[in-house]
């Protein structure tokens, strides 16, 4: 089995049991339920609305070719919101109290081209846990494409990442659906992560197959061979839906951890000496906290440092419980780092883009 570090100390600090304690009593005095609420819902609906009623439109009429290309646009937009409202926090176990729900809601996953197995491994486990940690957190590794942590090896290209680097971004999902899901199985396989997870890898493949199966025919083979867009049509849309799609899932996920004040750590094997919650705080920043469209179009992700703390709460309720979290760490002398707005935000990823691109 692999071997990862562990935090110090490991029971909880005492600013982990204040913090647990307001915001949990804040949680039941109001007598909120943590998970699902009605909000909820009516987004869940909006967001697979807008990426599944283009597509049946798609395939009910013929329409102009700029006209087609917007619906897969639209449709790239309406992956994004599901991936950041619904199968978000299906994963984490936070959009119900009930674990079949959860499974349902994170299982829309298939939907965007991804497998639930490898997504829970890089992002609830190795991203979470591990968070800027060169070597675990897969979330800020490139393969050399790009340096996105002070650890990484430099190269030439990178002094221009921050002008290619959002080309790159706009291939997230693409690389989902070619590779990347199968080069992790593989990997989580050989470092012994599915054992840890209480799984083998026959089943996972197996599952991974079939999605991808299902995947490449709903949205491939089916608009290519019954749409009555021309092929060459279907399939620059479908590749439109996914630039679309990987930008803004990218962008919003880089702008918590790939920014000037977030910290980024090296790891040569030895245990971590500071608690997960301070660290959590000292690696995550938040954006556009005074925007609430944007709270709602992202899942509450911009409201990052609340969702590392507590992943278990809905993103509903962050923007309540942003300044318990706020007041207390600065109370303990801790960070709580953010941006004021969205362009403010963008400047900040940038000019690290640029900063950890220059020669080093």
């Amino acid at each position: 089995m692999a071997d990862f570090p562990r935090f110090r100390p490991k029971q909880f600090t005492q600013f982990q049991k204040v913090m647990h304690k307001r915001v949990n009593d804040f949680i039941e005095d109001r007598k909120l339920k943590p998970t699902a609420s009605t909000h909820l819902v009516v987004k869940a609906v909006v967001m697979f609305a807008a990426y599944l009623v283009p597509y049946g439109i798609l395939l009910a009429f013929q329409m102009p070719f700029y006209i087609a290309l917007a619906l897969w646009a639209l449709m790239g937009l309406g992956m994004a919101g599901i991936g950041m409202n619904v199968m978000h926090d299906g994963l984490h176990g936070s959009w119900s109290k009930k674990g079949w729900l959860n499974r349902v809601m994170g299982d829309s996953i298939y939907l965007l081209c991804g497998n639930p197995f490898t997504w829970k491994v890089q992002h609830n486990y190795l991203h979470h846990t591990f968070t800027n940690i060169k070597g675990l957190d897969e979330d800020v590794e490139v393969k050399g494409l790009m340096r996105l942590h002070r650890e990484d090896e430099w190269k030439p290209i990178h002094r221009h990442q921050h002008l290619y680097g959002p080309i790159l971004y706009s291939l997230l999902t693409l690389n989902w659906a070619v590779t990347k899901d199968f080069t992790q199985m593989h990997r989580y396989w050989k470092k012994g992560l599915l054992d840890r997870f209480g799984t083998d890898l026959n089943l996972q493949m197996t599952k991974l197959i079939i999605g991808k199966v299902i995947y490449f025919g709903l949205f491939v083979a089916i608009p290519l061979i019954f749409s009555p867009q021309s092929w060459f049509i279907s399939l620059i849309g479908w590749l439109v839906m996914h630039l679309v799609g990987g930008f803004v899932l990218s962008a919003v996920f880089q702008l918590a951890h790939v920014v000037e004040d977030a910290e980024q750590f090296g790891w040569e094997g030895e245990d971590i000496e500071t608690n997960w919650m301070e660290h959590q705080l000292r690696t995550t920043c938040n954006f556009s906290m005074n925007k609430s469209w944007i709270t709602w179009l992202t899942g509450g992700l911009n409201y990052q440092i609340e969702h590392h703390l507590f992943p278990y709460i809905s993103h509903a309720h962050y923007p309540a419980i942003s300044d318990i979290v706020r007041k207390t760490a600065i109370e303990f002398g801790l960070p709580y780092y953010g941006e004021e707005g969205m362009w403010k935000a963008l400047g900040n990823h940038f000019r690290t883009l640029r900063s950890l691109g220059a020669a080093a």
